[in-house]
């Protein structure tokens, strides 16, 4: 049988799940055994590296850090900490988290602005990671020890049967062998309970076109939320500006059921006021977060399945958003999240899309290359949402001139 990294194809599965009181409670349970262990990993690290910076050869010292070694695994943590071997945890779980900790680790050498692996404080969100194993010799969706028993119904070790509803069905119609990998368990600060699903398969999850559709540039812009170089322009919905106001007074009650809470010091996960209105709250962000999420998913679906490239400039949002009288507008509209889901949406279609540098795509003359800011003439402003090349004499549209002119850019990179 192969393993997920031999497989040619690979596709991420997230599903809506409805566990039962008791299934929660068990989902608690590994959620907080998962972070104590990732904890201890933190723990254990950092005072190995205090010990090692003794060069003496005391013997405490050493029998020490030869302790604190033998316990960087999960059978040795049980041992040590006998709650762990409570048989409702499940075993791949506290694995999971040992090698979530080590992952944190190499993405810190690789990319250091990550930081290196911290404390995970206790929250409203739970998580916790399973593995699906197979003990036949072709793996399917519906014969590991986390399987599909119909459309609606997951079997998860420990748990057991557990409804849920997702965009499942269409995969369960595939004969092919699938893989499923990690499998993770999460709730959500507005107590939706989530099931994901890595999914591996040597024959392609998505029917891939392969007729010639043409190329496109977009531009990103707050004005609109795109305009390509077709001239097609993509109105701002701006989901968060329209929930604000409500927002805001709901987060005042919040605020003041706190306030009250801790002058009368009662905790606030025992305050019944406090977590209905925190609830509230919580299912207001969410909503607008799912808005966003859809928004985004349809218009990059749209683009990269009816074109061949897509062309886009690279943005840095962290950048930009030290522009105090931008920051909202850019944090609403999601550049970055869009820009990821172009990127691997191209991957799983077979499609190309690759980034520029922005560097004068707005201030260039499509027609005769001309750069406004040079030879006396001044700057492109937000404000100018049209002007006239003062070479060449062509009227622009400032949005699709530029991304006409991300579309060039991208071709000549490719050439």
């Amino acid at each position: 049988m192969k393993s997920m990294t031999e497989m040619k194809y690979h596709y991420g599965l997230k599903m809506r799940c409805y566990p039962g009181d008791q299934q929660k409670q068990l989902i608690k349970i590994n959620s907080d055994a998962s972070r104590f262990i990732y904890n201890e990993m933190v723990a254990i690290n950092k005072e190995l590296m205090q010990l090692r910076r003794v060069k003496l050869p005391i013997d405490i010292v050493q029998d020490r850090i030869k302790q604190l070694t033998m316990r960087q695994n999960a059978k040795q943590m049980s041992n040590h900490y006998q709650f762990l071997e409570d048989k409702r945890i499940d075993s791949l779980a506290k694995a999971n988290a040992i090698q979530n900790y080590r992952k944190a680790w190499n993405a810190f050498r690789k990319v250091h602005a990550t930081g290196i692996p911290k404390f995970h404080r206790k929250s409203y969100r739970w998580r916790y990671q399973t593995n699906c194993q197979y003990g036949q010799k072709t793996a399917l969706l519906t014969n590991g020890t986390v399987c599909f028993l119909d459309n609606n119904h997951v079997k998860v070790p420990k748990l057991g049967l557990l409804r849920v509803a997702g965009s499942q069905a269409r995969l369960l119609k595939r004969i092919c062998e699938t893989r499923i990998g990690t499998v993770t368990l999460t709730k959500d600060s507005a107590d939706r309970f989530f099931l994901s699903m890595q999914l591996a398969s040597d024959e392609s999850f998505v029917k891939v076109s392969k007729t010639t559709h043409g190329h496109v540039g977009i531009d990103l812009n707050t004005d609109n939320f795109l305009t390509d170089s077709e001239g097609n322009i993509v109105p701002n919905p701006r989901y968060y500006r329209t929930i604000k106001g409500k927002l805001a007074k709901e987060q005042r009650i919040l605020s003041r059921r706190q306030q009250r809470a801790k002058k009368e010091h009662r905790s606030l996960r025992d305050s019944k006021n406090y977590q209905k209105q925190r609830l509230l709250v919580a299912k207001l962000h969410a909503k607008v977060m799912n808005q966003r999420h859809n928004f985004l998913q349809q218009i990059s679906t749209a683009l990269i399945k009816n074109h061949d490239l897509v062309v886009a400039e690279e943005l840095r949002s962290k950048n930009m958003l030290k522009n105090h009288a931008l920051a909202l507008s850019i944090s609403d509209v999601g550049w970055r999240t869009f820009l990821d889901m172009l990127a691997y949406k191209a991957t799983l279609y077979g499609r190309q899309f690759i980034t520029i540098s922005p560097r004068n795509t707005t201030q260039t003359c499509h027609d005769c290359g001309f750069v406004m800011g040079t030879n006396g003439t001044d700057k492109l402003t937000l404000n100018d949402r049209d002007w006239t090349c003062p070479n060449c004499g062509i009227h622009h549209i400032r949005d699709w001139n530029a991304a006409k002119n991300i579309l060039d850019k991208g071709i000549a990179k490719l050439a």
